[in-house]
C-alpha cells in the first residue's frame, strides 16, 4: 500500500521535484501551491508525512503548521526553507506552543528527500 506525502510549496519547480523524486517509489505525492490549498487537502485525505515550505504568500508555513496541527497532531511535518533566520521567532513560538515539527534547510537533493522520507515513514 502506498504511503501518502503532502507537499505544500508555492514554487512549481519544488513541487515537481518532489513528484519526480518519488514517481517510481511506494509513495504517493500530493501537492498544494498554498497553505490554504494544503489545509483543504489535509482535511480530505490521511497523510503519512507533510513537507511544508516556510515562506509562501498569503498564509506562511508557520500559520499553515498551526492549522494542520489543529486537524492532526500526529502526522510528521517537516518545514523546509532557505529563510530559517527570517522566521526564527515564529518557529520558536510554535515550538514553545507545543507544535511538533522539524526544520530542513533548502536546497535538498533527491537522495536526501528519499532518506528522510524512508526513515520517517517505514
Amino acid at each position: 500500500m502506498k504511503k501518502n506525502i503532502l507537499v505544500i510549496d508555492d514554487d512549481f519547480a519544488i513541487r515537481q521535484s518532489f513528484i519526480l523524486t518519488f514517481e517510481d517509489t511506494n509513495y504517493n505525492v500530493v501537492v498544494a501551491e498554498s497553505g490554504y490549498e494544503g489545509i483543504d487537502k489535509f482535511k480530505m485525505q490521511k497523510f503519512d508525512l507533510v513537507y511544508l515550505d516556510l515562506k509562501m504568500p498569503g498564509m506562511n508555513g508557520v500559520e499553515t503548521l498551526n492549522e494542520l496541527r489543529k486537524i492532526d497532531s500526529e502526522t510528521s511535518i517537516y518545514i523546509f526553507t532557505a529563510y530559517h533566520k527570517e522566521f526564527f521567532e515564529q518557529l520558536k513560538k510554535a515550538a514553545e506552543a507545543g507544535l511538533d515539527f522539524e526544520v530542513l534547510h533548502k536546497p535538498l537533493d533527491s537522495a536526501q528527500l528519499k532518506e528522510i522520507t524512508e526513515s520517517l515513514i517505514e
